[in-house]
């Protein structure tokens, strides 16, 4: 008979133990014989009140079960690690440490679904990256939907980060009673979002609302898309620090560690270099928002990200210059206001999907 090392056994056991698996073992005992079999365990139920959302962004992975109302249950968060490892298996790592986590809090817990919030162009009809920039290496053609639902037995739905921003908001936040918006997201880059008519508008796969990359100067700075102009190229937070170095270095004073946070109190201080940088950045923003107006005639614009963060000034003189550019009867009744869920919008507008698309 062939010897097992002490401990051997229990260690080997214990590998075999997932609580988040979607099978278990059963076991019948009877008095002559003993049945023993695998059985399916369900995490998925379609009527739960419970969704998993994931917001993938270039630095940090937030996942959480969060309730229709955007309450969070329970939350945990990994870094992207970009570049080092592999984003998808960031995200299943991140959702496998929230099922573990859940398991033991509730241990009868299903899930209605899983929504994915991520940066990058996403190809909503396939749940998959059609593209993403040097900020996600190796990301393009990531097919996570069908990875996702193979793993874990549940409905997901994949869409573009501040596609589920503008939902959140929608569903929850300044957008509530609201069926046409807009939503800006000036961050490290610029995105958007249309609502019309009360639904997200996606395009032919999925790609509508890359409004950071509509040109507001055809002769404009070059952008990293190839055009000119770009808003990106003005009102993103990475702009921002970018063009108050090159006045500093211009002037004699460079100065490589100053950013946009840096520009926005300078700014509030009195500042004429910063404050000829943000007026720069509002005239970019003013004639974009001024534009989206003409095309798509909403009742709100949502301002979010670090940049709209830097305090009231940036949306009243927003406001000033959206009715200085606009035609009245187009700017009569719009209102230009903040986002207000803040930094888990991303993680609850992602999860809202299920209840979103999972009733149709």
């Amino acid at each position: 008979m062939a010897s097992i090392r002490e401990g051997a056994m229990q260690a080997d056991i214990t590998e075999l133990f997932d609580p988040t698996s979607r099978y278990a073992i059963g076991v019948d005992i009877g008095g002559t014989k003993i049945n023993a079999g695998i059985v399916t365990y369900e995490l998925f139920d379609p009527a739960s009140n419970y969704a998993i959302g994931v917001d993938i962004g270039g630095t940090k992975i937030n996942a959480g079960i969060v309730t229709y109302e955007g309450e969070i249950l329970l939350s945990k968060s990994l870094e992207t690690l970009a570049g080092q490892e592999n984003t998808v298996h960031r995200v299943q790592g991140v959702i496998q440490r929230l099922l573990e986590g859940a398991s033991k809090l509730w241990p009868d817990i299903r899930y209605r679904g899983i929504g994915i919030g991520s940066a990058g162009q996403v190809n909503w009809q396939e749940g998959s990256i059609r593209h993403a920039s040097e900020l996600i290496p190796g990301y393009s053609g990531a097919q996570l939907r069908s990875i996702l639902e193979q793993q874990y037995g549940m409905t997901v739905w994949v869409d573009n980060d501040v596609n589920v921003i503008a939902l959140a908001e929608m569903r929850l936040g300044v957008g509530l009673g609201k069926r046409q918006f807009i939503c800006l997201a000036l961050g490290t880059g610029v995105g958007g979002a249309v609502v019309a008519d009360g639904r997200l508008l996606h395009g032919a796969w999925g790609g509508a609302g890359e409004l950071g990359h509509m040109s507001v100067d055809f002769r404009g700075i070059p952008c990293i898309c190839g055009a000119r102009g770009c808003l990106e190229q003005y009102a993103s937070g990475t702009s921002i620090a970018r063009r108050m170095r090159e006045r500093l270095a211009a002037r004699g004073k460079p100065d490589e560690q100053v950013n946009a946070r840096d520009v926005f109190a300078l700014w509030q201080a009195g500042d004429p270099l910063a404050a000829s940088v943000m007026d720069e950045t509002i005239a970019a923003l003013g004639t974009a928002i001024t534009s989206l107006i003409h095309i798509f005639n909403p009742e709100l614009i949502i301002i979010g990200g670090g940049v709209a963060e830097s305090g009231p000034q940036l949306v009243d003189r927003l406001r000033q210059e959206v009715s200085r550019l606009a035609m009245p009867s187009f700017a009569e009744g719009v209102q230009i206001e903040t986002a207000r869920l803040g930094n888990w919008s991303g993680m609850i507008g992602a999860a809202l999907q299920a209840w979103e698309y999972g009733k149709q």
